[in-house]
């Protein structure tokens, strides 16, 4: 964790540090016995928080907002219990999660909330084990409001946490929020569980609704040894994970976290994908453009130490298929680039570019004369030799058909010649070096 970083953290925190906290290096639980007790996370020389999950705010479309009953004309949610499964990178025995109201139309009143270890262990399931369910304590109290554009963050709770394993959060909101305007994430390949009536602490939910979103959650942190970092993958529906397996958690960024945990040098780096399908770089698309939402899912995170950036292909897709306009996504993107750089650079984060992987032949993106094709070529060619990057992942060598460079090699390919199948997205998480993500010094422009 840079300087920078540690700073950041430290002023966000509480400034009273108790002898507790001073002794044993770890911050005290809210939420797990004693509300008075304030949070000391910031007593960092052994320790720090660092998020080990994250999902990108974005507004819910018509399409994605709850099933009914569970939507009505200008109320969502109300007196219904929403249970989800995350699937977490690094391990502790104290976390705390962050809700977002990022995009809501009215205040966010969260009635209670709970954690749990799901049934098995395994994602997109309605049960949890019942002695592992605790509630969570905002401020100490069991219900928080999440003001317009704000999120929530709960108190710390004493809870075992193993690397790359499910964790269940149950929410229940009384009055639902009071507008159809309200922050999910949608692509999150894992099914939720909606209920009516409060059944934030039931080990079954018997008749629920599923639904392949989520709604509200935006993080998990956990408290970790300063040893440890997060690499946060921002992109689009290749990062995603659109053509990946729901509730299998085999997107590319998570067969990455696997084979970094399976090595010592590496086993203690969160994954962090901060991706979601139709995003761009240079304008809003689904959700806010890549520069507009830096800050907020990069730069604000906790323990970001590296960060991924592959993303580009759908602002060259919506571009106009002429040469003018395809000069300047070229233009604008490379600029961009070297924005995103020079701003994670100042917060001590290297940054590593991916190249972009073809789309010929998709019937949205690939035009006959090859204009779109000729832009990812020349914004590819910049990624490699500008020198901007503090390294390159060659996606495009990876996942191009040998034969026919411009398409997607057909064992990867979806079929829809744009995204990947999960063989396709293990030969991506196969090509990103192990190196890339062992403590180095930091880079500074």
């Amino acid at each position: 964790m840079s300087p920078a970083l540690g700073t950041a953290a430290a002023g966000m925190v509480a400034a009273v540090v108790t002898a507790t906290a001073s002794l044993t290096g770890a911050p005290p639980a809210q939420g797990d016995g004693d509300a008075s007790r304030p949070d000391a996370s910031e007593h960092r020389s052994s320790g720090q928080w660092l998020h080990t999950w994250v999902s990108m705010p974005q507004l819910t479309e018509p399409g994605n907002m709850p099933p009914a009953p569970f939507t009505r004309p200008g109320r969502v949610l109300a007196d219904s219990t929403v249970r989800q499964t995350v699937h977490v990178s690094t391990g502790g025995q104290r976390l705390r999660l962050r809700f977002s109201n990022a995009f809501g139309g009215t205040a966010l009143p969260i009635t209670a909330a709970s954690v749990a270890l799901p049934v098995d262990g395994r994602a997109g399931v309605s049960g949890i084990r019942p002695e592992s369910s605790r509630p969570l304590t905002f401020g100490g109290r069991a219900s928080v409001t999440v003001p317009v554009g704000a999120q929530a963050v709960s108190d710390p709770l004493g809870f075992d946490l193993e690397p790359g394993s499910n964790l269940t959060v149950t929410v229940y909101l009384a009055e639902g929020q009071a507008s159809e305007d309200i922050t999910s994430h949608p692509g999150s390949r894992t099914t939720t569980y909606l209920k009516a009536g409060n059944h934030a602490r039931d080990a079954e939910l018997p008749g629920a609704t599923g639904t392949d979103h989520w709604y509200f959650l935006s993080g998990v942190e956990v408290w970790s040894t300063r040893a440890a970092g997060a690499a946060v993958m921002l992109g689009d529906s290749l990062t995603d994970g659109r053509g990946s397996t729901t509730n299998l958690n085999n997107r590319w960024p998570d067969l990455l976290l696997r084979r970094l945990q399976s090595r010592r040098g590496t086993a203690d780096t969160a994954i962090l994908n901060q991706a979601a399908g139709g995003n761009r770089v240079l304008n809003d698309g689904l959700g806010p453009n890549a520069l507009a939402r830096l800050d907020r899912d990069v730069l604000a995170s906790s323990g970001v130490e590296w960060l991924v950036v592959f993303e580009g292909v759908n602002d060259i897709g919506t571009a106009a298929a002429g040469p003018a306009a395809q000069k300047d996504v070229v233009d604008e993107l490379t600029a961009a680039y070297g924005q995103i750089v020079t701003r994670a650079h100042a917060q001590g984060i290297r940054v590593y570019g991916a190249t972009l992987t073809p789309f010929g032949g998709n019937a949205g993106y690939d035009d006959p004369e090859g204009l779109r094709e000729a832009s990812r070529q020349a914004v590819n060619h910049w990624i490699r030799t500008s020198g901007r990057f503090d390294g390159v992942i060659d996606f495009d060598k990876v996942a191009r058909d040998p034969d026919s460079p411009r398409q997607l090699l057909p064992a990867f390919d979806v079929g829809d010649h744009l995204h990947l199948n999960p063989t396709g997205y293990q030969a991506l998480a196969n090509a990103v070096p192990d190196s890339l993500f062992r403590h180095r010094p930091q880079p500074r422009d």
